[in-house]
């Protein structure tokens, strides 16, 4: 995946995202918030990250920039990082900040363990097949 070996993103990780954000579904229009497209880019988001979102694969690589800034923010927060990564990526950077961690909003509670779920099975059936 281009945008995985342009970032450094793990691409079992963007998948994970993209599955947990729009279930692949390269129609999915805006959520309750305003989100937008596969990765579920904001307004804002996407204008910082320089793309597009209505274009799917701006919309793709916007996603990853943004899952990137957020693994560097929380790098160095101990073997929960990708965790509070995944929880800044739905909750936004600020709220993970400002909790120490994943923040007690049950739509972020219920996103981490979404995408970890996703994540294990992708990393399960590339072991397994």
């Amino acid at each position: 995946m281009y945008s995985s070996a342009t970032y450094q993103v793990d691409p079992f990780l963007i998948t994970a995202v993209m599955e947990a954000e729009s279930r692949f579904n390269i129609n999915c229009g805006y959520s309750s918030q305003g989100a937008f497209g596969l990765m579920q880019l904001m307004p804002d988001t996407a204008a910082g990250c320089g793309v597009d979102r209505y274009d799917p694969l701006q919309n793709v690589l916007g996603g990853t920039i943004y899952l990137s800034y957020c693994l560097d923010d929380f790098s160095d927060w101990g073997e929960y990082a990708v965790t509070y990564a995944v929880a800044a990526y739905n909750a936004g950077p600020q709220a993970v900040f400002q909790y120490g961690g994943v923040p007690p909003y049950r739509e972020t509670m219920n996103y981490v363990n979404e995408v970890a779920d996703y994540y294990q099975q992708l990393l399960y059936y590339a072991e397994t097949y």
